[in-house]
Order: C-alpha cells, then sequence, then structure tokens
C-alpha cells in the first residue's frame, strides 16, 4: 500500500486689408451672424520635418477669428422661416416658431481621467438593456481624439478579443513545452470472482513512467510552432491597436465633420431666412417683386433641407463612434473644435522605409513562413524513428478468500526503451511535408505582396497630406473673399444698383468655401492619421 501512497503523493503535482466700403460690408455681415469659416488652428507646438526638400512643409495658417464648435444637440429644431413658412420638428409636427440662434458647446477638453465612468464598457460582455429607459442618453461629454483613443483601447471589443487569443497562444505554449517532461500515469482496479467453492477479492494497482527521449524532431518542431504564434499573436493585438487608432480616429473627424456641416448650413439658413425677411419687405413698399421673394423662398426651404439632413448625419455619426468606442448604452461623446493636426515629419522615401521596418503584418508573415517549415518536420518526424523509455510498478493485494493465499500480496515493476518506425506509409508523410513547403512559399509571395501595398498605402497617404495641406491655404482665401463677395452683393442690392440673383449667388459660394475648408482641414487629419497607420509605430498628434 506504500506504494499507492507514493503513486497517489506523484499524481498531485493608434486676406489681408480691404476698402471701408469692405470693412462696413464685413460688420453688416457679422451683424447677421454670417462671416469668416471659424476654423481654430493648432498654434502649438510643432514637429519639424528633417531638412530635405521632398518632405512637407510646415504647415501654417491664420487663425480665423472664431473658434468652431459642434452643435452639442443634434435634436436642435431647425430655425423657422417667418410665420409664412411653418418649421417641421423632427416628430413630423408644423408649428410657427421663431428664429433661433444655434447654441454652442463647450470647449473643455477634460484629463482622461476626468471622464465619467459611464463611459467605460461593462466588465461583464453579456450584459445587455432590457427596458427602453435603459437605452436613453444621459451623457455627452466633450473627449478629445486622444481620450477617444484611450477609450478605444480600453473597450473595443476587437482588441480584447486579440489579448485574448494572445493568452490563449501563451497557454498553447505551455501545452506544447509539457512534452519535455515525462508523463505518469496510474490505474486501479478491483475484482470479486467466484469459482466453485472458492471466493477471492484482489486490489490491484498500476503506475507507469514514460518519456520520449527521440521524437524525429517533431516535440521542438512544435514547442517552437507555439513560440512563433505566440508571437503572431502578440504582433496581431499591435496590428490591432493600431488599426483601433486609425478607425476611431476617421470616426472622431466624421462626428467633427458632422457638426461643422451643421454649423454651416445653420448660417446659410440664417442668411436665407434674412434674405426672405428682405425680399418680402421689398416686396411690399413696392421696390421688388413676386418672383424675387419666390427665389428666397425656394433658397430658404433647400438651406432648411440641408441643415435637417445635416443634423440626421450627426446623429449617426455620434452612435457610429460610440459603438466603435463600445460605450454603455446611455452615453454618447461630443467632440472638440476641428483643428488642423500636426505636421508628418517624414520624407516620402524616409516613410515609406519606416513602413516597411516596422509594419507587424510583414513581420506576422515572415513567422508564417516559419512556422511552415516546423510543420514540415513535423510532418516528416512520422516517419522518422521514435525512442521512448518506459518503467512501470505493479502491486496486486488479494483481500479476501478462502485459500491460504488470502491477504497476500505480490508486486513486479519493468523498465525499458521501446523503439518505433513506420518504414512505409505509401507517402503520405512526405506528401504533407510538401503541402507546408507549398504554404511557406505561398507567405514569401503574400510578403511581397504586402510590400507593395504597404508602399501605396504611403504613397496615397502622403499625396493627400500635400493637396490637403494646399487646399486649406486655398479653401480659407475662398472662404474671405466669398464673405467679401457676399456683403459687397448685399449693398448693391440695397443701393439698387444689384440683383437678388447676385446675392442668392454669393450666398451658395459662400456656403461651398465653408464646405471646401472643413473638407481640406479634416482631409488633411484624415490623410495623417492613414499615414501614421501605413507607417505604424510612429507617435504623431492627431
Amino acid at each position: 500500500m506504500q506504494y499507492f501512497k507514493s503513486a497517489a503523493f506523484l499524481l498531485l503535482t493608434v486676406s489681408s486689408s480691404v476698402s471701408l466700403l469692405s470693412r462696413a460690408a464685413h460688420a453688416a455681415i457679422e451683424q447677421k451672424k454670417t462671416g469668416l469659416l471659424p476654423i481654430v488652428i493648432a498654434l502649438g507646438e510643432k514637429q519639424t520635418p528633417p531638412p530635405n526638400n521632398d518632405s512637407l512643409p510646415t504647415l501654417e495658417t491664420p487663425v480665423s477669428p472664431d473658434p468652431v464648435s459642434p452643435d452639442p444637440n443634434d435634436s436642435e429644431p431647425v430655425p423657422s422661416a417667418p410665420t409664412s413658412l411653418p418649421r417641421i420638428d423632427p416628430s413630423g409636427t408644423i408649428e410657427p416658431v421663431e428664429p433661433t440662434e444655434p447654441a454652442a458647446v463647450p470647449t473643455a477638453q477634460p484629463n482622461i481621467g476626468n471622464l465619467p465612468d459611464i463611459l467605460f464598457a461593462d466588465p461583464n460582455p453579456l450584459t445587455f438593456p432590457t427596458t427602453p429607459e435603459a437605452v436613453e442618453i444621459e451623457v455627452s461629454p466633450v473627449v478629445t481624439l486622444e481620450q477617444a483613443v484611450e477609450l478605444a483601447y480600453r473597450n473595443n471589443q476587437a482588441l480584447q478579443a486579440a489579448e485574448l487569443t494572445l493568452e490563449q497562444a501563451t497557454a498553447a505554449l505551455d501545452e506544447a513545452n509539457a512534452a519535455r517532461l515525462p508523463t505518469v500515469s496510474t490505474s486501479a482496479n478491483l475484482t470479486n470472482s467466484q469459482a466453485s467453492s472458492l471466493n477471492s477479492t484482489v486490489l490491484g494497482g498500476q503506475i507507469e513512467v514514460d518519456y520520449g527521449l527521440l521524437t524525429g524532431g517533431a516535440r521542438e518542431a512544435s514547442i517552437r510552432v507555439a513560440e512563433l504564434q505566440q508571437e503572431i499573436s502578440a504582433l496581431t493585438v499591435e496590428t490591432q491597436q493600431a488599426q483601433v487608432r486609425f478607425t476611431t480616429a476617421n470616426a472622431y473627424y466624421a462626428l467633427q465633420e458632422a457638426g461643422e456641416q451643421i454649423r454651416i448650413n445653420q448660417s446659410f439658413v440664417n442668411e436665407a431666412e434674412r434674405n426672405l425677411r428682405d425680399s418680402t419687405l421689398r416686396q411690399e413698399v413696392g421696390v421688388g417683386t413676386r418672383f424675387d421673394v419666390l427665389r428666397a423662398e425656394v433658397q430658404f426651404a433647400n438651406a432648411r433641407q440641408s441643415l435637417i439632413q445635416s443634423q440626421g448625419n450627426q446623429r449617426i455619426a455620434r452612435r457610429d463612434i460610440a459603438r466603435l468606442l463600445n460605450l454603455p448604452p446611455t452615453a454618447s461623446i461630443e467632440t472638440t473644435p476641428v483643428t488642423v493636426a500636426a505636421n508628418w515629419p517624414y520624407t516620402l522615401e524616409e516613410s515609406i522605409v519606416l513602413a516597411f521596418q516596422n509594419r507587424a503584418e510583414l513581420e506576422q508573415q515572415l513567422l508564417q513562413a516559419d512556422i511552415s517549415e516546423q510543420q514540415r518536420q513535423i510532418a516528416l518526424a512520422a516517419i522518422r524513428p521514435r525512442v521512448n523509455l518506459f518503467a512501470n510498478y505493479s502491486l496486486q493485494q488479494t483481500l479476501s478468500g478462502g485459500s491460504q493465499f488470502a491477504n497476500d500480496s505480490q508486486d513486479s515493476y519493468s523498465f525499458g526503451a521501446r523503439f518505433s518506425m513506420t518504414l512505409y506509409d505509401g507517402g503520405a508523410a512526405r506528401a504533407q511535408a510538401q503541402q507546408r513547403e507549398i504554404t511557406g512559399k505561398i507567405s514569401e509571395e503574400q510578403f511581397s505582396e504586402n510590400l507593395d501595398q504597404f508602399r501605396f498605402d504611403v504613397e496615397q497617404a502622403y499625396f493627400n497630406l500635400q493637396t490637403n495641406q494646399e487646399n486649406i491655404a486655398t479653401s480659407q482665401v475662398a472662404v474671405g473673399q466669398a464673405t467679401e463677395a457676399l456683403s459687397l452683393a448685399n449693398l448693391r442690392l440695397q443701393a439698387g444698383v444689384g440683383t437678388q440673383l447676385e446675392v442668392l449667388t454669393a450666398q451658395s459660394e459662400l456656403t461651398q468655401a465653408q464646405v471646401n475648408n472643413v473638407s481640406a482641414i479634416l482631409g488633411y487629419n484624415r490623410a495623417l492619421a492613414a499615414i501614421q497607420r501605413a507607417v505604424s509605430n510612429v507617435d504623431v498628434a492627431l
């Protein structure tokens, strides 16, 4: 029995001056809530690119007079027309209302630590709301892009799944390393037998130790495969983090753009409403025509429709980023004002080389080729010699019986080596090895294909950076010119030397110039996020 006790113990083991007339026009326009596109330009610390003629020039854009604040309330009612044009609220109710000004959003940028806990996802992924109140939005704090990225790192399900896959790969490596140790097994049996007058009960047990001394290279190859899989899983986490940062930045910029579209369309609605009011007054005093009023009404209606559409787009963009950040069902976020992001400090050629050095996907392809080689060795091990060492001990105890051998015990032990080798398997092992070899060559071809794709990604993002950087300055000049043109058109109309068509055209051109300015700035920011993703492991503020 001491042997059984021993056996049991072993078993427990990421515009210049203008004329006086122009200034008067600017003042008149400012009084009517029409002005330059107020885009805030970041004037903080800039990253200086290396001295190279091919690098992107440092972006220096003048600060426009007012900061842009995104519309904090996507349910803000559309400004009304005069009482002849009733407002249609989101619920479909038609009611006349007085014109309202858009509310401003606080521009405070709290630190990540100051964000409310309600923005953090529930640790239990299986919980879900069961009542309408549980999905009603209660909080919408202002969140910076960097904070949004941190929230995505903490909440995003795909990233968390990648981290769990890494843990799984670590456990698989532990499993593979276990092959370096011997296996210990035990068994026991209790037998009662009856024959004629003989009745006996026998208890037997056995413990066996087995160790693969030679495995044909399968053991070391399997361990190496597990190590490589762990490295690939770690690189997958890195890749997923970079993708989450890129996707979050794009979703954040989409929400900013939706807010800017609301602000621009709101300004257009206000100007169209003023023009309609002036056209109506001119008709009443006999200096205008019904035709002018009708054109103003059409412009106002079109402007209101654009505003309603942009409000709907903002709601969609807000919920899209909430989905991406995996926010709780009662939480949403507001963005900070639109700013031009930092400069890209590398030339095109340097960026391409950095991408080749930094992209985790390239390293993963090389590791996959190595895995294929190790799997080829595992396949060939099936036809290589194998040697196992073994030792076992058995004990048999007669517990009862009608013979003189009752309570007798017998034990035995044995040890030795076991040799095995498959002499012929019809070529299956070598065919399997050939498959693994071809898989490795496929990985090499995919590596080459990825090199071309990543170079294109860098070049595409870099050229978009250059294009949008030039468009920012051009579009801001166009905004100034369109604003001046609108003020002059209004003055000409008031003086009786202009036409309403000039005013309508100038209003549309100003709105388009403002849209172009926002598109250029956010296009630059998106291109910066894209080149960061294409290069990877380069820390440039978005």
